[in-house]
């Protein structure tokens, strides 16, 4: 295979010079899946993940397998990854019993995962929004009393498939009350893909006139539309430089069934490699895990750039 020397590195101005990419495809990506994968083809993806480079990568969901089976296996997967040095490990939890399982294994970053819409708490968590935070607080503050890194997710910031546009407001409500709590950062989740670049500059300036920083703050985009590397972008204009992304683009949400899959990381690196923006991450070698997997799910990875980069 000849040496890649595209794309062409023609930076921008009034872009961050480096962006951490928060890899999900582990956990969000695989928990979408009709098949359970097996656990030691999961350590082995995640593996392959961490040698091309990415810095945080999402293992695992220490939730009720009842609720999502294809995650049924955090006990075993988790010390399967022992031996990756200089890699963050974020797992998601939903409550105390979740919490618990997490730090018995030597989790040492965790996320809860909260809703903007009623609707959608109801569905995903069986409570009501007031009520999810309220099951999060002792979570936050046990896992900040033992150091732990904590993470706010917050999905339907954007839509939502029963309720419809989520009022920037609401969103901002929900989103202070978690790093309130405690959350050391907020993903902001466009769970069914219909943000537009406006929409996330408006939110995020929201964010920011009520104290929530800029720093704190990753963009987590579905790309239904679309849409996922346009919002990422503007994204990064306002000052984000964490950026949710899943290898091969796989994912989605058990709960809501017009979420597809998320941004594909590769894609993502394409155009940060062309802005000239750092992420040290290998895209070759990061292509070469989402064509493995896509081998080990029997289908073909829907992001552009591996379908791209996989046949030259």
């Amino acid at each position: 295979m000849t040496p890649r020397t595209l794309p062409m590195t023609v930076p921008a101005q009034d872009l961050p010079p480096r962006v951490r990419i928060h890899e999900v495809g582990a956990r969000d990506g695989l928990q979408n899946e009709k098949a359970v994968v097996p656990t030691e083809v999961k350590a082995e993806f995640i593996h392959r993940l961490a040698a091309s480079g990415l810095t945080t990568i999402e293992a695992t969901s220490f939730v009720h397998p009842k609720w999502v089976p294809q995650l049924a296996d955090a006990e075993n997967l988790f010390p399967r990854l022992d031996d990756i040095g200089g890699v963050a490990l974020p797992v998601l939890v939903p409550n105390e019993r979740g919490l618990d399982r997490a730090l018995a294994l030597g989790a040492r970053r965790i996320a809860v995962f909260g809703s903007a819409t009623e609707t959608f708490a109801a569905r995903n968590l069986n409570r009501t929004v007031d009520e999810s935070l309220a099951m999060f607080e002792p979570v936050v503050a046990r896992a900040k009393a033992d150091k732990v890194h904590v993470r706010g997710y917050l999905s339907m910031c954007f839509g939502d498939p029963w309720e419809g546009p989520v009022p920037v407001h609401q969103v901002v409500r929900v989103a202070k009350a978690l790093m309130d709590l405690g959350c050391d950062e907020l993903s902001l989740g466009d769970t069914i893909g219909v943000a537009t670049p406006g929409h996330v500059r408006d939110l995020l300036s929201e964010l920011n006139e009520e104290g929530v920083r800029t720093d704190t703050i990753g963009v987590h985009f579905h790309d239904t539309y679309g849409q996922a590397l346009s919002n990422t972008l503007a994204a990064l204009q306002h000052g984000v430089t964490t950026v949710d992304a899943s290898a091969g683009g796989l994912g989605g949400c058990p709960y809501a069934k017009s979420a597809t899959g998320n941004l594909a990381t590769e894609d993502l690196v394409w155009m940060l490699d062309g802005l000239g923006i750092e992420t040290g991450v290998d895209l070759d070698a990061l292509t070469a895990t989402s064509v493995w997997l896509a081998g080990q799910l029997g289908r073909p990875s829907p992001s552009r750039t591996v379908r791209a980069l996989s046949v030259r």
